[in-house]
């Protein structure tokens, strides 16, 4: 498993390396240009224009990879149509925003609405599959319970609060991208210690995130959009689940799990007390920027913590 593992990084970064010249020319072409809120950070306006929906050419490098090693592989086919269906719900939005220049995408239900759908047939799949079942790993314990009935609204807990992590995490060149290389890289090993014969989806996504890098880093050539960032959020949330390691999140996720509290806290605080800010901008990597921090620097410290709690939460797998 190690060397499909290695094999399926090396692919799906080669396959990414050659789709983003090939298609970021053509997104150009279309117009898919991203559009900068006016309440941004200054200096982000002259991102303005980037070709975005980048997430396109990753989700087909993992796809592609998803079916090279499907048939010796079977367990890495739903975590790869729950990235694909989370993609396509991302692609709906940006789309909309777009192309179709309405500013707000879909609607808050009619993204959510889609999201609950997916994730309630993923939980069933999860509850009925023997090889899954509802347990989880607590962290450093090495104690494994089941929770039964209540794994239900968990799922729908760890998925909706992941894919909004992740996706609130997509705001800086390079971010949200080599934050998820570490967390997939993680998974891959901890799949190989566990043995649970899913690692090489992780390897995929790594390696996508590597390739990827080449053209987001800064100054991005590309965005991801909500068709990326929502189709990591769902590669995470999923492989986490399908390998007993949701709990794991909350530690090699902390960027995702920081970056979402620090917008319910602002926006909590600001109508609590009528205006009133705790940051001077959420999500959290914009208020690092206004208080000085070059892009790069917050990038370059986001993906340090996540790498260090990726070493730790490999000792909590006992």
């Amino acid at each position: 498993m190690i060397k499909d593992t290695i094999i399926a990084a090396i692919l799906c970064f080669a396959l990414t390396t050659i789709l983003c010249p090939v298609c970021i020319p053509v997104l150009h072409r279309m117009k898919f240009g991203q559009y900068i809120r006016e309440l941004g950070p200054q200096e982000h306006q002259k991102k303005s224009g980037t070709p975005t929906m980048g997430g396109i050419m990753f989700i087909a490098a993992i796809m592609i990879t998803t079916a090279v090693f499907a048939g010796k592989y079977p367990m890495i086919i739903p975590v790869a149509l729950f990235i694909l269906l989370f993609g396509i719900i991302g692609f709906l939005d940006d789309y909309l925003k777009v192309v179709k220049k309405q500013n707000e995408g879909l609607k808050v239900w009619q993204k959510l609405t889609m999201q609950i759908i997916i994730t309630g047939v993923f939980a069933f799949y999860l509850y009925r599959n023997p090889q899954v079942g509802t347990e989880v790993i607590i962290p450093f314990s090495g104690v494994i319970v089941k929770l039964g009935w209540v794994f239900i609204p968990f799922v729908f807990f760890v998925v909706l609060g992941t894919d909004n992590g992740v996706n609130f995490t997509d705001g800086l060149d390079g971010l949200c991208a080599s934050v998820t290389c570490a967390v997939a890289a993680f998974f891959a090993v901890a799949a190989i210690k566990l043995d649970i014969r899913i690692a090489p989806i992780a390897g995929a996504v790594a390696g996508a995130m590597l390739g990827y890098l080449i053209w987001n880093v800064y100054p991005a050539k590309v965005f991801m959009g909500d068709t990326g960032s929502l189709a990591l959020g769902g590669f995470v949330s999923s492989f986490a689940l399908m390998t007993r390691l949701p709990i794991f999140i909350l530690l090699v996720g902390v960027i995702y799990l920081v970056e979402v509290l620090s917008v319910i806290l602002q926006v909590s605080y600001f109508k609590i007390t009528h205006g009133k800010r705790i940051f001077k901008m959420a999500p959290i990597h914009h208020h690092f920027e206004l208080c000085g921090w070059k892009e790069t620097r917050v990038v370059a410290v986001f993906t340090i913590v996540t790498i260090i709690m990726c070493l730790i939460s490999y000792i909590g797998l006992n």
